[in-house]
């Protein structure tokens, strides 16, 4: 089934490029953000455009395009999954297979800041933009907004947010902004995952843009997360990150979905790589929590 996919894909893109745009004012969107749960359960593969391919100790895992997708379509099939967030390629490949009817799907806007890059935290916007997740009747574009105080180019980090935010406002789709308070440790950006810095970075991110009516914060789970989510009433998704203990990452999981702006989850490698294989029982149990 797979290789048969894949052929579809390459075919169409080698043959028929327009069945992409057709596929896409073919979808059935979504009629909600949310499922029957309440909340909102997006898959996040957004990953692979900054470089960032490894889970665990494998460097390459998610590089392997034809598993990634594989992998994707078992945890978009799950019962409770609303959503999708990616990058072009991937979206368009997943347009091609026609699995995204019914489903919110969010456009990753900024990738320029490469993993382990010197330019990390100059994070420009290189996919993306606006327009065209409006003509590709999309739900919203996320943008990574990491906040490093100790380097120069964060100020045009904050000023291409806020404008990705206005643009987004203007055309009633959501803006899903990703904050971190960072620096430089050792050659690398680092994010300051302590409750403090994560509430200073939802302040700043809480204002950039014109308007707020639709935008939306995508947020580590850290300790003390009903202080962190009182600093803003903007809606919250909760990020997972790459997991190391999934039964504490899923416990404090529930225990932030309780508070009252936290709509749900968009997670990825812990979900699409879960370290026992089982994608669809990793996804179901993330779900469950909902």
């Amino acid at each position: 089934m797979l290789s048969d996919n894949v052929s579809r894909i390459v075919d169409a893109r080698v043959n028929d490029p327009g069945a992409i745009a057709a596929a896409a004012i073919r979808r059935v969107k979504a009629t909600s953000l949310f499922g029957e749960h309440g909340k909102a359960m997006i898959i996040a593969a957004d990953h692979p455009a900054r470089g960032a391919n490894r889970v665990g100790d494998d460097a390459t895992a998610m590089a392997d395009r034809f598993e990634l997708l594989d992998r994707m379509c078992t945890a978009l099939e799950r019962p409770g999954v609303t959503g999708v967030l990616a990058t072009a390629d991937i979206l368009e490949d997943l347009l091609l297979l026609g699995v995204l009817d019914g489903k919110s799907v969010f456009g990753s806007m900024n990738r320029a800041g490469l993993a382990g890059s010197v330019f990390e935290i100059d994070d420009r916007f290189t996919g993306y933009d606006a327009e065209t997740i409006a003509a590709m009747g999309f739900d919203g574009g996320k943008m990574l907004t990491r906040i490093a105080l100790d380097d120069p180019t964060t100020p045009s980090v904050l000023e291409n947010t806020a404008r990705a935010v206005d643009e987004l406002n203007e055309r009633r789709l959501i803006a899903m902004v990703e904050p971190f308070l960072s620096s430089w440790q050792d050659g690398k950006i680092r994010n300051d995952l302590s409750p403090e810095a994560v509430i200073t970075s939802i302040t700043i991110a809480s204002g950039l843009g014109r308007r707020s009516a639709y935008t939306w914060l995508k947020l580590p789970v850290v300790d003390g997360m009903e202080r962190v989510l009182a600093s803003s009433t903007l809606p919250a998704l909760l990020l997972g990150g790459e997991v190391k203990d999934p039964d504490a990452a899923f416990a404090s999981w529930g225990k932030a979905l309780k508070q009252p702006t936290a709509q749900g989850l968009v997670v990825g490698r812990s979900l699409l790589y879960p370290t026992n294989g089982d994608v669809a029982g990793a996804v179901d149990r993330a779900v469950s929590l909902l």
